[in-house]
């Protein structure tokens, strides 16, 4: 199939300035200490982490911070608690937005985001008023550095889904158990950077807008919710 890649764009939004990067890290250390908190912080022994620690390689997150997290949250003085919450809502144009979250105060990132979503033309809806248009996928986009028909017939024999071709770049799709069988088979096909490299939740339909003020409302709703420091990820239908 062929098609207009948004990954490589939102991965190379996200890599420019050290703020961002940083803030970015941040929050992905949170969801490291999550799933490593309680064991003995071995990914091998843990799905869950292996899973953010992909999420973390894709962001270029440093080896060193990742094994930090690692440790704080296996260490004796592991006492911070967040829980998992996440809201459902509307933003400009009838755009979908599904938004998780990890805090240790529910009152506070619920006021957040309500504020977010009110002051950007947005409105919150309720639990499974939009989560309904997503499904679960592991998404891994990579440059055209290989022959195409190669890594196509090496990742749909590996299990993936879907093999996607844009103008500089090629997407597979997963289902979320066969995510690590067909990354490793990427690398076994000599395949070392991904732009992005995770499982997410992927819009069934793009909701397509034409009207340049409308889209740069839905921008700033996501660029709000996204400064919330709770706020872990922003999934939505509008069509970048």
């Amino acid at each position: 199939m062929s098609g207009h890649s948004k990954w490589a764009t939102i991965h190379r939004k996200k890599g420019l300035i050290d703020a961002e990067r940083g803030k970015i890290f941040q929050k992905l250390a949170k969801e490291i200490y999550v799933a490593a908190k309680g064991t003995n912080g071995d990914p091998d022994m843990n799905p869950s982490l292996r899973m953010v620690i992909e999420k973390c390689r894709s962001q270029n997150m440093p080896k060193d911070n990742i094994q930090k997290a690692i440790d704080k949250a296996c260490g004796a003085g592991a006492n911070e608690n967040y829980e998992s919450v996440r809201y459902e809502g509307y933003g400009p144009a009838g755009t979908a937005f599904m938004v998780d979250c990890l805090t240790d105060n529910r009152n506070r990132t619920a006021m957040l985001v309500r504020t977010a979503f009110t002051k950007k033309g947005g409105n919150l809806g309720t639990d499974g008023s939009v989560s309904y248009m997503f499904d679960r996928k592991g998404v891994i986009v990579v440059e055209k550095t290989v022959d195409e028909d190669e890594l196509m017939m090496t990742v749909l024999d590996a299990g993936a889904d879907d093999f996607i071709v844009n103008d500089d770049t090629f997407e597979v799709y997963t289902t979320p158990d066969t995510f690590l069988a067909v990354k490793e088979a990427m690398e076994n096909a000599g395949i070392k950077e991904f732009l992005t490299s995770e499982i997410t939740f992927v819009a069934q339909n793009q909701v397509e807008v034409a009207d340049e003020e409308t889209r740069e409302k839905i921008y700033n709703l996501i660029d709000a919710l996204e400064e919330i420091d709770d706020v872990q990820d922003v999934y939505h239908n509008f069509s970048e």
